[in-house]
């Protein structure tokens, strides 16, 4: 899989003038004007799969997860339906998506951290993360340190690959497009680790019982939705949603549905 590296800056500037035609202006009750993409949508870029988060349910064909009911909240405080776009994850870290008017926002179990803030904004922080490591049982494998000569398989652009390349010496990154590449490579024996989130990790070993997680390492990481720094509207609606929604137990409903239990 060859990397696709971010669009120019001029192609990026050209794609944003002739999108910023097709932009419409949708009225919440409490919240202003926000401007969206697409009248009556809510575009919704995002990396599929990432189960439990965002995936396509094999008996439905829809788009489903936890991410999803959250965005679905947002919308319906807009009177619109979501609409969501399954996009390369460098796309949505590089804030291409924004700057090319491709989608209003981005909830993709994407951790908030500076380097990403300078591109574009984040919502309030609504899940709690870290990075882990995922294994063949019996491996021995429990440790950065115990696969030192060996390869480990991280997902192109993401705080676990970083995290890889910072502190797994002696050891081979394998680089993968997406998670299901990933975990892919780990259940055919291609790589004998995959460091990923550990709500992911945790939700793929549970209906394989050859594999683990066989430990995490502290990264302190949170989760926020992505929206184009100009578009500070929109930006409230869903701080304001995410509020209310652990103010009055939405969200606790919502997360035990897709994890099992209710949030610490």
């Amino acid at each position: 899989m060859s990397y696709r590296p971010p669009l120019p800056l001029i192609a990026i500037g050209a794609a944003a003038v002739l999108l910023a035609g097709c932009s419409s202006t949708e009225k919440s009750g409490q919240s202003g004007e926000v401007s969206l993409v697409k009248s009556g949508k809510l575009l919704n870029c995002t990396g599929l799969p990432y189960e439990p988060f965002e995936y396509q349910d094999k008996k439905s064909g829809d788009i489903v997860g936890f991410d999803i009911e959250l965005i679905d909240l947002v919308a319906e405080e807009l009177d619109v339906k979501q609409e969501v776009i399954d996009t390369p994850f460098e796309g949505i870290e590089s804030g291409a998506v924004f700057a090319s008017n491709k989608c209003d926002l981005s909830a993709a179990g994407m951790t908030i951290t500076e380097e990403r803030k300078k591109k574009f904004a984040f919502s309030d922080p609504y899940f709690d993360a870290t990075q882990a490591l995922a294994v063949k049982k019996g491996s021995g494998i429990d440790s950065l340190e115990a696969l030192k000569g060996k390869r480990i398989g991280a997902q192109m652009d993401t705080t676990g690959q970083l995290y890889a390349q910072e502190n797994a010496d002696g050891v081979e990154i394998k680089d993968y497009e997406d998670l299901g590449l990933q975990l892919q490579a780990l259940e055919g024996g291609q790589i004998p680790a995959a460091i990923n989130d550990n709500g992911v990790l945790y939700d793929w070993v549970k209906d394989r019982p050859d594999f683990e997680v066989s430990t995490e390492f502290d990264t302190g990481e949170q989760y926020g939705i992505g929206v184009g720094k100009d578009n500070e509207e929109l930006l409230k609606v869903i701080d304001d949603v995410l509020a209310e929604a652990k103010d009055d137990g939405t969200y606790d409903k919502i997360y035990q549905k897709w994890f099992g239990e209710a949030p610490k």
